[in-house]
């Protein structure tokens, strides 16, 4: 197996290559021709994996149900033109626009609705963990524009997810299925969509490169834009100087959103360039494995909880371009209790709840390691600051550098999950359930949000009832005691919400920032 040292060597060099290829169609007439700088997904089937990198993709290449848009995000109708519910939550009939099309020309129906959700249970990956503990059947309605939804049990946010289901083309993935994997080997690097851009497959690698081109007969046409792009070339460049560099030089003409303060300045330095601000809905958090020595004990938790020096964080490395989150819920969302004070820097705190920890037999002296992303420059920096710090109360922290995908894949099993990992939690839908509903609930224990690996039973309850809860105050009321409890035992440690801070090229035109995405829709975008 490569070292980490030679990925990143072989990483920088790919990243020279494909900056040169960028940096010969920058020469050209390009007014049609966008090059864009994010990491697309490790696969492209969106039954199987969800996560950021899986949003840009699916934003671009599929169609949902019902679509977030905005800031704040309002979900608004997409491949469905309407949608009821009865009154006891367990019944959801949704009516399809009639015409709407798969990229191969076939006309999206009912029974293609049926077919995707259906798919995503079977496979039992990615979005599933939402809907398989819920979704009693789904079925053609009344015609042939007509999906009915049958629930288990009541689930408030039921609405809210929809959208993180793509609907796929059952006509595209059958020829393509092998022993009964729903067509999933042949997804992970295809598409079956009906997005507003279809994929170019011979261009993809994996978190990095990948092409799309615009799908003319979307089904919602292109009167919003006289001039929309016509190709849009996406090339991930690890290192982020080196990335940063690339849109200063004009190779590329937008980067990704997870840049240090000190990349921001030269991009806002820059003639031609601008830096986008926008308050997100993305919780930046450490989690700390809580089925593991000494992170199962209470005190020692809220002595690196005491330990993380928030404010200097924020205010220091970031200059102020994040707003402090004392717990696991965006503070701009409802269920956040407006009164949570969470836990601030403080090492004498520390130190008396490390005692106390002691005293309980936790082996407190032992090294702990916390990763990080190697192409988040954020995390090496907050992994840094708290090394620093929890050096002057004894303990030991050891960073080690880490890439996302396997981060992921390794906190699906308590005994490969790191002690502590940084990352966000952004919003995949808007409800508190997308943050301490699948982050605190044992029932999502193996997910990458669940890898806190936290139980209480009270809170389990809570959540759950949460789930089942129709009225908006009483689930309101359940999702701040939840979070009270989740605080006062220190499950994580809760950082920042996210004010992205994007770097575009003012030939840009059309950027529009919604949480849902961070504003990566290119059907919107045009350039000068």
């Amino acid at each position: 197996m490569p070292s980490r040292r030679s990925l990143l060597i072989n990483s920088t060099a790919l990243a020279a290559t494909m900056v040169s290829r960028i940096s010969w169609a920058h020469g050209q007439t390009r007014t049609h021709e966008l090059n864009w700088s994010e990491g697309p997904p490790n696969i492209l089937d969106p039954h199987v994996i969800f996560d950021g990198p899986m949003v840009f993709y699916m934003l671009n290449t599929y169609d949902t149900l019902y679509r977030y848009e905005g800031n704040p995000p309002k979900i608004v109708p997409w491949l469905a033109s309407s949608y009821t519910a009865s009154p006891d939550g367990l019944t959801w009939t949704f009516k399809l626009r009639q015409g709407a099309k798969f990229q191969d020309g076939s006309e999206i129906v009912a029974e293609d609705v049926v077919y995707s959700f259906q798919r995503l249970v079977a496979l039992n990956r990615g979005p599933a963990a939402v809907f398989k503990p819920i979704l009693d059947s789904v079925s053609v309605g009344e015609d042939r524009y007509t999906v009915q939804f049958k629930l288990k049990v009541p689930y408030a946010p039921f609405l809210s997810t929809v959208p993180i289901v793509a609907i796929v083309n059952p006509r595209v993935i059958a020829p393509n299925v092998k022993n009964d994997d729903w067509g999933a080997a042949w997804l992970s690097a295809n598409s079956a969509g009906s997005g507003p851009y279809r994929l170019d497959p011979a261009t993809y690698r994996p978190m990095e490169a990948i092409d799309f081109h615009r799908f003319k007969e979307h089904f919602a046409g292109w009167g919003h834009n006289a001039n929309p792009v016509e190709l849009v070339r996406n090339r991930y460049i690890l290192e982020t100087t080196t990335r940063v560099s690339a849109l200063m030089r004009g190779d590329i003409d937008a980067i990704d959103h997870y840049l240090p303060v000190d990349q921001l300045d030269r991009i806002g330095r820059t003639a031609g360039l601008r830096v986008t601000n926008d308050e997100t809905m993305r919780v930046f958090v450490i989690t700390m494995h809580n089925g593991r020595a000494p992170f199962d004990n209470v005190h020692y938790r809220r002595a690196l909880s005491y330990a993380f020096n928030y404010k200097g964080f924020i205010d220091g490395i970031l200059k102020k371009g994040a707003v402090r989150n004392p717990g696991p819920i965006p503070q701009n969302l409802w269920g956040s209790p407006a009164d949570l004070k969470g836990y601030e820097f403080n090492l004498e705190k520390a130190k008396a709840e490390l005692e106390k920890a002691r005293a309980a037999g936790a082996p407190v002296d032992r090294e702990i390691e916390i990763h990080t992303q190697n192409q988040q420059a954020q995390t090496t920096q907050a992994a840094q600051v708290f090394q620093s710090d929890l050096r002057k109360i004894g303990i030991k922290l050891k960073v080690v550098p880490n890439l996302w995908p396997p981060l992921a894949a390794a906190t699906t099993k308590p005994e490969t999950s790191p002690d502590m990992w940084l990352h966000w939690v952004s919003a995949y839908f808007v409800d508190p359930e997308n943050w301490i509903g699948q982050m605190y609930d044992s029932a999502f224990h193996g997910t990458w949000k669940g890898s806190a690996w936290y139980k209480n039973a009270e809170v389990d309850g809570l959540l759950r009832e949460a789930r089942r809860e129709l009225d908006a105050e009483r689930r309101k009321g359940l999702y701040e005691k939840a979070s009270r409890i989740v605080v006062d035992e220190a499950a994580d440690i809760w950082i920042y919400n996210t004010i992205q801070m994007r770097g575009l090229s003012k030939r840009i035109q059309g950027f529009a920032f919604s949480p849902i995405g961070g504003g990566s829709e290119f059907r919107l975008l045009s350039l000068t």
